[in-house]
């Protein structure tokens, strides 16, 4: 496909052909339907009988069963027609948007698709100062706009080549073939369940052409959005969308709450003293809830809108940030990511711990995850290596808040690690060329996040794992978690609570404190210390802080953390055989 085929292009004339097939298919359906009434139904109400008339029936119904699978076939050229047309026609309009801005910026797009400019200041055909960057992004467009276009050509092609060949051997009067050409035709409309196989997913999505592409995310964004499998870009695109759409939601429920009801109930409603209305109770609950969702939502727009944090996650930041998963289930979702982790080859996963929320993601823990976007970058230079990292902040889960007893128990790491394990699939099945290396990282609950979700089939898609802050990962020895025990790493402050939290039967008084005490030294709340001797991983230097600082700052927050971020940077980056090591406890 080059420029000129592509800006020239007739694809009226498209839409002409489908109309005609649509006149074909309806005539043909016309005939179908006659032959039902005027044959088929006269002789199964007639008196004919014998060998004959059996055979004849036989036959009858033969070609009346051919009749309908040559009018689905018809039909589905129609379809893809229609798909041919959508799809031409937005490649068409990419190309010449591009070529429009070249014009508005004094640039000369050749028929190749290469770009000059005047570069005179004096001249009045100056492009300008900010020639070259425009130049580049409008070169981007017209190469997206013809491998829009060449995608399309091959899909549809093959898809009339399929139904032609089907119609001139005959292979297309079968009904077994017209249901599953039409079976086929459907699935391209029809988005996978939640928890399809990833491979499965990108296989699909990679079977729909462009315009197909962009309408399933603009009609279904909270759906691709979501689904492991969809490439990153695409899913940073329907987020966004679905992002909007959340607020907006929740903003037209916060309205029809209606006015705040009154707080109490007066002594002649009760017949006593006044208590608390119970309508403003329900009121408030629900109140509350729709705000604490919309504050977090609002948190992660105002992220991306570049009004936090110096611009960090805006328009134009660098590297850019990716909205990877939103959604309100539970306590709300929310997946972003520093650089593209389909491009990336060195792509890290935190799952954070207790008391983390959607407000969080939008602030503090987006920039938990650009510290180790960039300790990564550091280490990558300090190796004179080109740097090549995504770094994933992963809320994709009900992550334990102190108001109850869940951090205690493992049921939200269960649930967690099921979709964990998901997610880092999904980013197998995306990644674009070599397989990058992945770092699997937890921090505190997060940890056990982990754990659990390297127990499923197959294991998790991790070449490494980091544990920081640990209260156990469900597993006694670090070569339980599947990737060996030399790439298991963990980081812990001596005055870290959580991670010196004791285990359970140490709360069963003093007798069974001193029993827990000699015969299992190394148990922590969620089984085995990772970061004893005992439990085999890797340890590394971090400093030891305080008991109110030390459990936050083994990302660097506040510059605090010692050694521990830049640790965590080298085996991010494919370097942990340098990491400052520990001795286990």
């Amino acid at each position: 496909m080059d420029i000129k085929t592509l800006h020239d292009a007739d694809v009226i004339g498209i839409t002409t052909a489908k109309t005609a097939f649509d006149t074909l298919a309806t005539a043909f359906g016309q005939h179908v339907e006659n032959w039902q009434h005027e044959v088929v139904d006269r002789l199964s109400h007639s008196e004919w009988t014998g060998a004959t008339a059996g055979h004849a029936n036989t036959r009858i119904q033969t070609l009346h069963s051919e009749l309908q699978a040559a009018q689905q076939e018809i039909g589905l050229v129609s379809r893809a027609l229609q798909d041919a047309y959508d799809s031409f026609a937005a490649a068409q309009a990419h190309l010449i948007s591009a070529l429009d801005d070249a014009r508005t910026h004094k640039l000369t797009v050749a028929a190749d698709g290469g770009i000059t400019w005047d570069k005179d200041p004096n001249s009045p055909d100056f492009a300008g100062t900010d020639a070259e960057n425009q130049a580049t992004q409008i070169q981007n467009r017209i190469t997206a706009a013809l491998n829009e276009a060449d995608h399309a050509d091959q899909t549809i092609s093959a898809r009339l080549g399929h139904l032609a060949t089907n119609a001139s051997n005959g292979t297309g009067l079968d009904s077994a073939t017209a249901k599953a050409d039409a079976d086929a035709a459907n699935a391209l409309q029809q988005i996978p369940a939640a928890g399809t196989d990833p491979n499965s997913v990108k296989a699909w999505w990679n079977g729909l052409t462009d315009a197909q592409q962009q309408r399933m995310i603009l009609n279904h964004p909270d759906q691709v959005g979501n689904l492991d499998g969809i490439p990153a870009a695409a899913r940073d695109q329907a987020n966004r969308i679905n992002l909007k759409n959340l607020i907006q939601d929740r903003q037209r429920q916060l309205a029809g709450l209606g006015p705040e009801p009154r707080k109490m109930l007066s002594v002649a409603e009760t017949n006593g003293g006044p208590v608390a209305n119970p309508a403003y109770t329900e009121w408030k609950r629900k109140r509350d809830a729709l705000q604490e969702k919309l504050a977090g939502f609002q948190s992660i727009q105002n992220r991306f809108d570049g009004k936090l944090d110096g611009g960090a996650g805006g328009p134009s930041s660098d590297p850019p940030l990716l909205l990877l998963g939103i959604g309100d289930q539970g306590q709300g979702r929310a997946i972003v990511s520093w650089g593209d982790p389909d491009k990336a080859r060195n792509v890290s996963s935190l799952v954070p711990g207790l008391n983390s929320t959607l407000a969080g993601a939008g602030g503090g823990d987006t920039m938990t995850a650009k510290r180790i976007y960039d300790s990564a970058v550091k280490s990558a230079v300090d190796n004179q290596e080109t740097p090549s990292v995504a770094s994933v902040f992963w809320l994709g889960y009900d992550a334990p808040q102190l108001d109850g007893t869940s951090v205690l128990t493992k049921g939200r790491a269960v649930e967690g690690g099921a979709a964990y394990n998901d997610f880092l699939a999904g980013l197998r099945a995306t990644h674009e060329g070599t397989p990058a290396h992945v770092t699997a990282q937890g921090h505190s609950y997060g940890s056990l996040v982990v754990g659990q979700a390297t127990q499923h089939p197959g294991g998790l898609a991790a070449d490494d794992i980091v544990l920081v802050g640990s209260p156990g990962v469900g597993v006694d020895k670090a070569s339980q978690l599947g990737v060996g025990a030399d790439h298991v790493y963990v980081g812990r402050a001596d005055n870290d609570p959580v991670a010196n939290a004791p285990s359970p039967g140490m709360l069963g008084g003093l007798g069974a404190a001193i029993y827990e005490t000699f015969a299992h030294p190394d148990a922590s709340w969620h089984g085995t210390d990772p970061a004893s001797q005992s439990f085999g991983g890797q340890r590394f230097s971090v400093a030891d802080g305080t008991m109110t600082d030390s459990h936050d700052n083994y990302f660097g927050k506040r510059g605090k953390g010692g050694d521990s971020l830049p640790n965590i940077g080298k085996i991010v980056s494919g370097h942990g055989n340098t990491i400052t090591r520990e001795d286990p406890r």
